[in-house]
């Protein structure tokens, strides 16, 4: 080593990167574990057990990249956490259930949770943005009940469509 080249430091095991690689292999072992449990009712090709296996086969490789990268002390640096996103998110998911639990439809669910999500990440036109999102919703729900033939959740302003 020279006198002119910069010291590196050192970098250490990231224990919270090594949580995370866990828990993202929980959760794909779970998915796993649920998808054996689904019936087959194709006479060929894929079932319905064959799409919680492809999302379980991409949490496990993520949890292996997490795993090396935390062990080889890569993973960015995380800033200091504020927990309000997170509650606003998780505010909107309570409120995405509960609406559509008590029939209010996925109108006024999915507007529920765009409110709180724009929320979560900073912008404050909750007006604008409830305009907004009764607007997407509407025509996500005209797309997918008049084009594909899909139903979503109805509740009163999808009765009235």
């Amino acid at each position: 080593m020279t006198s002119g080249d910069p010291v590196q430091p050192a970098r250490r095991v990231d224990r919270a990167g090594l949580v995370i690689a866990a828990l993202l292999a929980v959760l794909a072992a779970v998915l796993l574990w649920d998808a054996r449990g689904l019936q087959s009712a194709a006479m060929y090709g894929m079932g319905p057990e064959a799409m919680p296996v492809v999302v379980a086969s991409g949490l496990g490789l993520l949890a292996i990249g997490n795993f090396i990268d935390a062990l080889r002390g890569n993973l960015p640096a995380r800033e200091s956490s504020d927990p309000v996103p997170v509650v606003l998110i998780l505010i909107g998911l309570a409120l995405l259930t509960a609406i559509i639990g008590f029939g209010g439809g996925f109108i006024l669910a999915t507007s529920a949770l765009f409110v709180t999500t724009s929320a979560a990440f900073g912008r404050r036109a909750i007006l604008v943005d409830s305009i907004i999102a009764l607007v997407m919703s509407t025509l996500i729900y005209l797309a997918f009940d008049r084009l594909l033939t899909l139903s979503l959740p109805a509740g009163p302003l999808e009765r009235l469509l």
